[in-house]
């Protein structure tokens, strides 16, 4: 017998198997079950999304020997025949092919003789947008007085070509492009069958690479069992597809972390040296932004069983969301202008290289301020855009790296740090080995990445030598994933040198976490940076002088 692809071997027969498209069938089968029965339908979509399929699919809904129904029974002469592609009283046609007048018009007078064998005659036309005009025109006549014995199916990829006339007497359904998860889990339902064996990560990058497409993914799958040898694996899947070994974006963006530029253009000449295609890495890379901006905003949006979940999270704490946003227009913009770039490796490093110029970087302040030429005539005031570096701090304004109470009596203090400072004392007792400066206990910690946010947004709330609570505000409760507050106890265990019970709660009194502190700090430097700025001789003298004006988002407290 000889082989039949997957993407005919495995094509939905009825409603119930059609894959993201639940808003149709929904349409469709209270229509069939309700006997509310259009004569045109318009199925809209792009490529392999199932509009061929479910136009089969409704016919044998309308031709099934049990009556019209909405779960037609597959077994019946009309519905074996249909699915074989030779049943008699169903008309396929390829607009694209028979897009002459004279065509359109010999399928019309067949339409106005009776069926042989089925409850109705059913055209289906594919392509309908390649009609000409004239056989949109000579169609029009049938779709205004149609018989009574007939269905019309239509299925474009462009609507859009299609004439208003003929769009306004079909009843439209715009099929949807299919998510990526929905794509994956079907194509892991049909290895099952297969009894094939696969990676969850291949099939997430074929999905992916079908853009929407379940018949592309279904024909890439069949391309990858022939590449795999039968077994359908990470590494082979990539190799195919061209697509991006993971590894290498992750080690750009701890290099980007770091402010590392010999380790950004080291990988760089590392994918130049495989030959990789830089086009298809600024994609990735937009692509894994985009997820590293959900982790930050909604941990929640990224699936727990992700193999990439806990390097996102780890990443996400490195970033500001901000700067995450800029990474991704540059790289969106950097895969525009590729083909512009002298070659691809200059584009691609160039873009890396844009990346780490516009990096943040707030242990460099700059004080500059040229002297503007007088304004002269209607021309608008010169703004001042350099950042300009507030005085730094007093030594007794400066907030300390750890807390103890001795220091919580120091009037020179800024109010918010003074308050913060004193809520650090805990409600119980306390071992003598630990003064209960949780934010100092913290900063010694050897933590990182997700870890060190649990800890740094916990607040200290009992500690007897033996038991510690600590207590997590509800917008941070997302940080409490098991492995994080393991490692968190761990460390504590390690730190203290013993056994040790520790537990976390989420609690809306948790408000003296060193991450509040932290940002009272920040905001309290941040408000007498902007009135030294206000303040400062020279920049008074350029304001009043020539109608300067300072930009608010470019000062910043001196370090």
């Amino acid at each position: 017998m000889s082989y039949q692809v997957l993407a005919r071997k495995w094509r939905p027969k009825t409603f119930q198997e059609l894959v993201g498209q639940e808003h149709v069938v929904r349409a469709l089968s209270n229509a069939l079950q309700q006997q509310r029965l259009h004569h045109a339908y318009l199925f809209t979509g792009t490529r392999g999304v199932g509009k061929t399929t479910l136009a089969r699919i409704l016919a044998k809904a309308l031709n099934c020997e049990n009556g019209i129904t909405a779960e037609p029974c597959g077994v019946c002469s009309a519905c074996t025949e249909i699915d074989k592609g030779r049943f008699v009283d169903l008309l396929e046609v390829d607009a694209a092919s028979n897009t002459k007048v004279d065509q359109m018009r010999d399928l019309l007078e067949n339409a106005q003789y009776a069926p042989t064998v089925a409850r109705f005659k059913v055209f289906i036309i594919d392509e309908v947008h390649m009609l000409s005009t004239s056989s949109f025109n000579a169609m029009l006549k049938t779709l205004e007085e149609p018989p009574a014995h007939v269905k019309f199916i239509l299925a474009t990829t462009d609507p859009q070509k299609m004439p208003v006339t003929v769009l306004s007497r079909c009843l439209q359904f715009n099929l949807r492009q299919m998510p990526v998860t929905s794509i994956t889990e079907h194509l892991h339902a049909v290895l099952q069958k297969e009894s094939i064996s696969a990676e969850s990560v291949a099939l997430q990058l074929i999905a992916r690479a079908a853009s929407g497409s379940m018949r592309d993914a279904l024909s890439l799958l069949d391309q990858a069992i022939a590449y795999g040898s039968g077994a359908v694996h990470e590494a082979e899947v990539r190799a195919m597809l061209g697509a991006i070994d993971q590894s290498y974006l992750f080690t750009l963006l701890q290099a980007l972390a770091r402010r590392d530029g010999a380790g950004l253009l080291a990988v760089a000449r590392s994918m130049e040296e495989r030959s990789l295609s830089f086009d298809a890495a600024l994609g990735e890379l937009a692509l894994l932004l985009h997820q590293i901006a959900l982790a930050q905003s909604v941990p929640d949006a990224i699936p727990a069983d992700l193999p990439e979940r806990p390097q996102l999270l780890e990443l996400a704490a490195l970033f500001k969301p901000e700067d995450i946003q800029l990474y991704y227009q540059i790289a969106l913009l950097g895969r525009r202008d590729l083909g512009l770039a002298p070659d691809e490796y200059a584009g691609f490093s160039m873009c890396l290289l844009r990346m780490l110029a516009f990096a943040p970087n707030d242990a460099q302040i700059y004080k500059q301020a040229s002297t503007p030429a007088p304004s002269q005539g209607t021309n608008p005031p010169p703004v001042v855009q350099a950042q300009i570096a507030a005085p730094p701090l007093a030594e007794m304004e400066r907030t300390p790296a750890t807390y103890s109470p001795q220091q919580e009596t120091l009037p020179e203090k800024p109010l918010a740090v003074q308050q913060a400072t004193a809520e650090i004392k805990p409600s119980e007792s306390i071992a003598t080995t630990f003064d209960g400066n949780w934010r100092g206990l913290v900063d010694t910690l050897k933590l990182s990445g997700m870890a060190r946010m649990l800890a740094q947004n916990c607040a200290l709330v009992a500690f007897d030598g033996q038991q510690m609570r600590l207590s997590v505000p509800p917008e941070h409760k997302h940080l409490l994933d098991n492995t994080y507050q393991e490692k968190l106890r761990t460390t504590l265990k390690e730190h203290f040198g013993k056994q040790l019970h520790v537990a976390i709660e989420v609690s809306g009194n948790a408000i003296n976490t060193p991450a509040r502190q932290i940002n009272q700090e920040k905001a309290a430097r941040q408000a007498q940076a902007e009135a030294s700025i206000q303040g400062d001789p020279f920049v008074r003298d350029l304001m009043e002088s020539f109608g300067a004006t300072i930009i608010p988002s470019t000062i910043k407290p001196a370090q």
